[in-house]
């Protein structure tokens, strides 16, 4: 259990125990290398825990002593991982369905609904629905085989309404997949056909997320979002600029519900775990005057509720096994060792759900806890001797202390680092416990009275709002991010960064150096222009034409003066194409223009319209594909920006910039159609200028338009 005391460390206190800390960090690696070696490693892995078992008894049997005891448990530890990996993998590969999988059968199946369905959609595809299950028959066969089912077609938005534990009968195509902890895929077409609804708990545990949602409903469109969120993990409705914003920052573990949300519900019922057995433990147990074990029970059945609601995701059964064992420890009479108690989850979810060794969300909740009850404590205490206040000294301590083992394993996903994460995360810090609290109010409010509830989620929304500002303010700074070498390298590097900028912390006494680095880091974040101009050299004086870096996409601008230019589509990154813009000083855009709507040409979109006053917004006439036309659609009302349609021979201009429509010259015949043949070409001059612009133009557009000029 994880939180607010968890990490205190007070005088006298015992070492921490590290006894199980090795067996998890064996079973974790062991588990993460078999899964990764794949089925055909079956046999080395059968014959390395054979090895493993012989060798711990014979350990166990020749010697006596605490060291041989200690390597005895690691292999043991090596074996036992081994093993139910090896099992976990053979699952997949047991029964009928990978055959039929590679014959990419038609089968009838019955299955049962294990996650809550996500909807998706990417590259201008329609929308889909993606939902974790076990087939439990196929063809007359009883099985029990994980799968992905994915939802296509004009009815695949009615998925979204099962709950986990339905069971389903459906008709699709199986197709097989690599890797992964499902067996294979199965496409299907159609609604559901309902077999048997979900249970009562599961029906219970919908309604109370439903609630919820119904009580925000009557809020702004980010904290009614975001509320959910918050509180059970429900992200479905935040929109993906503020999904970016808490990237951004690193603010995004805050809606991924783990140990902070769950050490609130505790340590409101069963106080600070440092005193849970002393006279002046507090939480609302102690003041009812319910004795220890009929609290730790309380606490007990409080995490298996939250892990129903919140749903089983790797950070939350994290936060629960942790917490779990530590209110065994209180009902057992036994010390609080918050550490050992997340060495202990973690070795036995692994060896119970083998998969989670490659969870990258169970890995940064894990690495954030142990930053928290290692690091964390000891650089408290190290801010508290020179002077800091003890709560100002422990928050930046955690903070910093997550952030640090969190970091490396950011940057393996995103390839960057985040500049603004330790002073964000300290804000929002204060904000969350309120808006959970409340939340959850709303939340078991909803079934008695939704007018309480949606008071409750009013009140909520306060410290929501800061949180969401916060986030938007930040991500808006034009250095809270830096790029950096992705992969297990650029983790490598940025932790050996970390190590040696810890190791240099002592010059912060000197308060000139303080002052420096403090001024540094705020130009880096802030980036004014004649600054950057001076030591990057960008942008040029007098620059014409950039071509913005937006990856896998095009963004091209055109200056038409001072602060003003044309853009010419948005590229697939809305942070990108935002930087870009910022970075030339562009704050007032005149036109627009999207040569087609592919989603490498306008998912960029929102970061155009950013902060900047953008006259109208010009698209071909093509509107395809429909999704991506729809999205182009409601990111431009929501602007309040005028949508065109460029018109055969168009022309306009700005001061000594002009620009004319040269293609699509009318409707396209059977031999140019299609959304890349649809773009709008544009013939740009200017004094000293003259380019064509014309999108994604095949060949034989091409050759129709050279015939036109």
């Amino acid at each position: 259990m994880s939180g607010p005391g968890a990490g205190a460390e007070e005088q006298g206190k015992p070492p921490p125990d590290l006894r199980l800390v090795g067996p998890a960090l064996v079973v974790w690696t062991t588990t993460a290398v078999v899964l990764g070696a794949g089925p055909g490693a079956v046999l080395r892995v059968v014959a390395g825990v054979v090895a493993a078992v012989c060798g711990v008894v014979l350990l166990l049997w020749s010697g006596r002593r605490s060291r041989g005891r200690q390597l005895a448990g690691l292999l043991l530890s090596v074996g036992a991982a081994a093993l139910a990996a090896t099992l976990a993998t053979a699952d997949l590969h047991r029964g009928p369905l990978p055959g039929l999988a590679r014959r990419q059968a038609v089968v009838e199946a019955r299955l049962t609904v294990t996650r809550d369905p996500r909807e998706g959609a990417g590259g201008g595809a329609a929308p889909y629905v993606v939902v974790r299950a076990t087939v439990d028959e196929v063809e007359g066969m009883s099985v029990r085989t994980p799968v992905t089912v994915l939802a296509e077609g004009a009815e695949a938005g009615r998925w979204l309404a099962l709950l986990p534990s339905t069971r389903l009968a459906v008709s699709g195509r199986l197709r097989p997949v690599e890797g992964g902890d499902v067996a294979v895929l199965l496409v299907v077409r159609g609604p559901p056909q309902v077999v048997t609804g979900p249970d009562t708990v599961q029906r219970a545990a919908g309604a109370l997320r439903a609630g919820l949602r119904s009580a925000a409903r009557p809020l702004e469109p980010d904290p009614r979002a975001l509320l959910p969120g918050l509180v059970v993990g429900d992200t479905s409705a935040v929109p993906p600029d503020l999904d970016e914003a808490f990237k951004a920052t690193d603010l995004a573990h805050i809606t991924a519900v783990s140990g902070a949300n769950l050490s609130i519900v505790l340590v409101l019922l069963v106080g600070a775990a440092a005193r849970a057995r002393t006279v002046e433990r507090g939480g609302l147990a102690a003041r009812v005057g319910l004795p220890l074990r009929v609290t730790a029970g309380g606490g007990a059945a409080l995490t298996v509720g939250f892990v129903i609601l919140c749903r089983p995701d790797p950070s939350v059964l994290r936060a629960a096994g942790t917490g779990l064992i530590m209110l065994l420890a209180l009902a057992t009479g036994r010390r609080a060792a918050p550490l050992a108690a997340l060495a202990g989850a973690t070795l036995l979810l692994m060896l119970v759900d083998p998969w989670l060794a490659l969870s990258y969300g169970f890995a940064l909740s894990a690495m954030a806890t142990a930053g928290l009850l290692t690091l964390g404590p000891r650089w408290a205490e190290a801010l508290t001797r020179r002077g800091w206040p003890g709560w100002a000294a422990e928050a930046l301590a955690c903070a910093a202390a997550a952030q640090v083992l969190c970091g490396p394993l950011l940057v393996v996903k995103a390839a960057r680092v985040s500049l603004v994460a330790i002073p964000c995360n300290l804000l929002a810090e204060a904000a969350v416990a309120p808006a959970t609290l409340l939340g959850f109010a709303a939340l078991a409010a909803a079934p008695v009275s939704m007018a309480v509830a949606e008071f409750l989620a009013w009140l909520a929304s306060f410290p929501t709002d800061w949180i969401i500002a916060l986030a938007r303010f930040a991500a808006d700074l034009p250095g809270a991010e830096v790029a950096w070498p992705g992969g297990w390298g650029g983790a490598v590097l940025l932790a050996a960064v970390s190590c040696a900028a810890v190791a240099c912390l002592p010059v912060l006494r000197h308060p000139a150096v303080a002052v420096l680095l403090a001024l540094s880091l705020l130009a880096v974040l802030l980036r004014p222009a004649p600054l950057t101009r001076l030591v990057t050299g960008w942008p040029p004086d007098h620059w014409r034409v950039v071509m913005c870096s937006v990856g896998q996409g095009d963004a091209e601008v055109v200056s038409a003066g001072s602060g003003s230019a044309l853009v010419i589509d948005a590229g697939p990154d809305p942070h990108a194409v935002d930087r870009c813009l910022r970075s030339l000083g562009v704050v007032r855009i005149p036109l627009l223009l999207l040569t087609h709507d592919h989603a490498d040409h306008v998912e960029g979109l929102p970061g155009v319209l950013h902060d900047r006053q953008v006259g109208a917004i010009e698209t071909t006439p093509s509107q395809d594909p429909p999704a991506e036309w729809a999205r182009i659609r409601r990111w431009a009302g929501q602007a309040r920006v005028p949508l065109l349609t460029a018109a055969p021979g168009e022309s306009r201009g700005l001061g000594e910039l002009h620009w004319q429509v040269l293609w699509p010259d009318g409707p396209l015949d059977s031999a140019v159609r299609g959304p890349n043949n649809a773009s709008v070409a544009l013939l740009v001059t200017a004094p000293g200028l003259r380019m064509a612009f014309l999108g994604d133009l095949e060949p034989p557009a091409q050759s129709r338009l050279m015939e036109h000029l």
